[in-house]
């Protein structure tokens, strides 16, 4: 099977179908992504909320671009405002002002844009409170630990007509738009089943340590935020919060937010009209709390969804780690971060082939199209409508497993329809004396 050239699988005039040309797709794209550069001399004063490894990473991004400085950074962890403020005078020979508390941000005038890089229950109410106090937001993906924050996000971004995006950066992989062109090209046929899966070997267990201390330098009751009271234990901080139910939603929402988007993006999807989820820890022996191992299956009008993960396992289809798969009545399409694939069923007049993937700038991309729109007002390509889109999909997955129902989806109300058990896991309840605006 031979590998082409994005530009040559393009005009391959075989592969050619009405609407589906290069310069087609590159206007679609081009309408939705290009706004126009803000001028270098116009400085963006930037504020990075959350300074773990993320934060660092989506920081660095953003100051490849010569009108955008940082001063002003904030963490509850003296040791990763150090790091931050580190990368910081390095790329800009400045040093930024610290702080420990987001409130601190949104007093400041000095600040035009906020990048949220918090862990995911903290995602919402520095973003909700930035759009209140005139600021535009790059938020993490997910978009919050709940179905109510997301719409509450959504909200303020609107009534305050601020620019928010959420930052899956595959929406602006080349790659994933030429795929994405080519399943709505219809040349895959009538497509009924779209499959997404992770299997990463990479997640290993966390252990049971014991409750502690938290380290010198942390205001751990500020980390905790709005979740729930406990005693600190290391398991539960950074990296692995993902694990736990307070404070995000597993690889549910970790990495099914990434495929979703995908998926939805290229079948042009809504809301499912119900979900149901089955799976459980069948591998990991410790203290983490969402499933290792996962299938949630959604039903929409005239396709169906599925998603399936697990940890510390094998790869999924064909060896990929990870992957959206379109099956058609012509053919099916895969895609994931390394390219793309085509395989037809024969006799309907596509020919195998495999494209490489171009994902290597994708998040500079991402940041640039966000800068863009901030000075367009456009909708950035991951619009915050569509990040509580694609963010819901991913929570109804774990609202469907852990009220242990079928989910029938009422996508008006944003409410599971006669179900008041599974409601319960729509919305979060605060810790006082923190409130989620609405």
């Amino acid at each position: 099977m031979a590998t082409v050239s994005r530009r040559a699988f393009l005009n391959r005039s075989a592969l050619t179908v009405a609407g589906f040309t290069a310069a087609a797709s590159q206007a679609r794209r081009a309408a939705a992504v290009e706004a126009g550069p803000v001028a270098a001399n116009d400085k963006l004063r930037l504020a990075l909320i959350g300074c773990g490894g993320m934060g660092r990473g989506d920081l660095e991004t953003f100051l490849e671009n010569p009108e955008v400085d940082c001063p002003l950074i904030c963490d509850v962890d003296d040791a990763q405002l150090d790091k931050a403020a580190q990368a910081i005078e390095r790329l800009r020979k400045g040093r930024p002002e610290r702080v420990n508390d987001f409130r601190r941000v949104m007093d400041s005038r000095n600040i035009d844009l906020c990048l949220v890089a918090t862990p995911d229950h903290w995602h919402a109410l520095p973003t909700i409170h930035a759009c209140q106090a005139g600021k535009d937001v790059y938020v993490e993906k997910p978009l919050a630990t709940s179905i109510a924050e997301g719409r509450a996000m959504l909200h303020a971004a609107r009534k305050a007509d601020r620019v928010v995006q959420m930052g899956t950066q595959w929406r602006s992989g080349s790659h994933y738009g030429d795929a994405v062109d080519f399943v709505q090209s219809g040349k895959l046929g009538k497509i009924r089943l779209v499959r997404m899966w992770a299997a990463l070997t990479w997640i290993e267990g966390i252990g049971k340590p014991a409750d502690g201390v938290p380290p010198s330098g942390v205001d751990y009751d500020m980390w905790l935020g709005p979740a729930k009271e406990r005693p600190f234990n290391p398991a539960r901080f950074h990296f692995t919060f993902r694990w736990f139910w307070d404070y995000a939603g597993g690889l549910m929402t970790d990495w099914g937010v990434h495929l979703i988007n995908i998926a939805h993006w290229a079948m042009r999807a809504g809301m499912p009209r119900s979900v149901c989820s089955t799976g459980g820890k069948f591998v990991l022996d410790d203290m983490s709390q969402t499933p290792d191992t996962q299938v949630a299956l959604f039903e929409y009008p005239d396709f169906t969804m599925i998603w399936e993960h697990q940890a510390v396992g094998n790869h999924g289809i064909r060896r990929r780690e990870h992957g959206v798969e379109f099956l058609g009545t012509a053919g099916a399409l895969v895609v994931d971060a390394n390219g793309w694939e085509v395989m037809p069923v024969p006799g309907k007049g596509l020919e195998p082939f495999q494209a490489p993937g171009t994902t290597d700038a994708a998040r500079s991309r991402h940041v640039r199209n966000f800068l863009d729109c901030v000075g367009s007002r456009r909708r950035p390509v991951t619009d915050v409508e569509i990040g509580h889109q694609v963010s819901t999909i991913a929570h109804l997955g774990n609202v469907a497993l852990r009220s242990g129902r079928k989910i029938v989806w009422d996508a008006e109300k944003e409410q599971a329809s006669g179900d008041s058990a599974a409601n319960e896991f729509v919305a979060k309840a605060y810790r006082k004396p923190w409130t989620l605006p609405t």
